[in-house]
């Protein structure tokens, strides 16, 4: 985990605990969601073998919120947002948008709810079509989903691109003639420019150098305030989940170890593996020493995850029961929830 932007670099006001523009209305309810991939078929077509990319993920996304999700490369955060968007079909569990379940919506149904739900992918260099104009890039899902009146498109769009910090002249200019940093904001007023009310934001910074992740940081946040918008933040970086998220999910091989407020997961880390990543998170000061957690082993495949829980194989603290049995994803407060045998014992 990086620790790449600075307290200095990001807009002050940044991701108070319970914001303005936030209600507990629900906007986004996921319900034990699953995702699997068949790796290995019969010649019948029968699944032999697959891959658990999400096992039994929950949480529940209020208007205006941001929430974080955060865990090594290949714990399946990714797949979590494209699963919930439906660009992949969930193999189990609930999708509820807005009070809508979505979970067996086909592509024909999903159509009306593409301009409520956006998606930022990671990478603004194979996202953007080369041979499109910023105007047409931007236009199209305007004319497609007919957001405004024919006429008034271009105005639109110009508008969207002053919002998103592009100048006007860019409009006729191609994506390889931009930087990564003006690649993204590209990429954000794509998203915007059907007026969505979800964005997952599936690490939208990691490829960017790191005084322009602070500019694309700062622009989300105001963004966010001034079209109250809602994000489900994917990251890998820990300094940047906390300066944006409300609340933070941690993942590890596909599952939901430990979910809750920014403050009480970065104050009070209850799952042992969310303790090793914040252990792993560089202190400026050369004063203060490190109490490094340092995990042995890879992550498991997801092929084949092990048996009880999955982080028994690198946890310092496994019992035999870890081994064996899978641990009850369970509120400690607050709010604050985790899957952890040690603390099943602890509270009991």
């Amino acid at each position: 985990m990086e620790n790449n932007i600075t307290e200095n670099e990001i807009l002050v006001d940044s991701a108070p605990e319970t914001k303005a523009g936030a209600s507990e209305e629900i906007l986004l309810e996921v319900k034990h969601l699953r995702k699997c991939f068949p790796i290995k078929k019969s010649i019948t077509g029968k699944v032999l073998q697959e891959l658990i990319a999400v096992d039994d993920v929950s949480f529940t996304l209020r208007p205006g919120e941001t929430i974080g999700i955060v865990g090594e490369s290949g714990c399946g955060k990714t797949t979590l947002g494209r699963t919930i968007l439906k660009l992949h079909e969930p193999s189990g569990g609930q999708i509820i948008f807005n009070g809508e379940d979505i979970t067996d919506y086909k592509p024909r149904e999903m159509r009306h709810l593409r301009t409520d739900m956006q998606i930022i992918f990671q990478d603004p260099y194979s996202s953007l079509p080369p041979r499109a104009t910023v105007g047409d890039i931007l236009s199209e899902p305007v004319l497609v989903h007919k957001i405004v009146p024919k006429e008034q498109v271009k105005d639109y769009v110009l508008d969207l691109m002053e919002k998103c910090g592009l100048r006007d002249y860019y409009y006729e200019r191609y994506p390889h003639e931009f930087s990564g940093g003006q690649r993204q904001r590209i990429c954000i007023a794509r998203a915007l420019s059907v007026n969505p009310k979800l964005v997952v934001c599936d690490e939208p910074v990691s490829a960017l150098d790191v005084s322009i992740q602070a500019q694309i940081i700062n622009l989300l946040k105001k963004l966010q305030k001034e079209l109250n918008l809602t994000y489900l933040f994917i990251s890998h970086d820990l300094s940047v989940v906390k300066f944006i998220s409300d609340r933070i999910g941690v993942m590890y091989l596909g599952s939901m170890v430990e979910f809750g407020t920014k403050k009480d997961i970065f104050a009070n880390p209850l799952h042992p593996y969310t303790k090793a990543l914040f252990s792993a998170i560089p202190n400026p000061n050369p004063d203060v020493k490190m109490n490094r957690i340092v995990l042995k082993g890879d992550i498991p495949s997801p092929a084949n995850p092990p048996s009880g829980c999955r982080f028994h194989t690198r946890c310092p603290y496994a019992t035999e029961k870890c081994k064996e049995v899978v641990p009850e994803y369970k509120e400690y407060g607050n709010g604050h929830f985790a899957a952890c045998h040690l603390l099943e014992e602890e509270n009991k």
